[in-house]
């Protein structure tokens, strides 16, 4: 009887968690797709266009007056993906980030680069701590409560957001973006 009881508990109770991916392999997913969008993005811009901003083209009509250039869109998108993550974590700030914008050292195709994937990679630690058990705990972010998964969803929201800016971008200087060019083959 014992073995029975066993085997019907296994069914109920295991057998529906079997299959179900985790919160931390779902998050997971999402940024990957993500990072591979704006990485690929960044990268085919060519280094006399960072400094791209729609107000160059002066379209009648419009109001890109103080917009990011393409290199500004990376630099504030980095910067934020750093202080989104990092408190999910723990992990500490770089001390040379002195707002949004990212550190003003950073200049070239080459070194922003750099940095935006340093902080998809601090996006891939803090998404590994992670767990059921941990997302709904409440950590200090801008001056407010917020559960980490909270932080986690603005951080795939806000990167979104900056890689659709960043694709527009691309396509004012009449390149089209590579994951545009991918997903047309399917």
């Amino acid at each position: 009887m014992k073995p029975v009881i066993i085997f019907i508990f296994n069914l109920i109770v295991i057998a529906p968690c079997l299959g179900q991916e985790s919160i931390t392999s779902a998050i997971e997913r999402q940024f990957s797709n993500i990072e591979r969008h704006i990485l690929t993005t960044a990268e085919a811009m060519p280094e006399d266009k960072f400094n791209f901003t729609p107000e160059n083209l002066h379209i009648q009509n419009s109001d890109f007056k103080g917009v990011r250039t393409f290199a500004g869109q990376i630099m504030h998108l980095a910067t934020d993906n750093i202080l989104i993550w990092s408190p999910i974590n723990g992990a500490s700030v770089r001390a040379d980030i002195e707002d949004v914008n990212g550190p003003k050292n950073i200049k070239t195709k080459k070194e922003i680069i750099e940095y935006l994937k340093s902080s998809f990679e601090i996006g891939h630690k803090a998404i590994s701590t992670l767990t059921t058990q941990n997302a709904m705990d409440m950590i200090d972010f801008r001056g407010r409560q917020l559960p980490k998964l909270d932080l986690a969803f603005y951080a795939l929201t806000h990167a979104n957001e900056h890689y659709g800016q960043m694709a527009i971008y691309l396509r004012m200087c009449g390149i089209v973006p590579p994951p545009t060019i991918s997903e047309k083959s399917y």
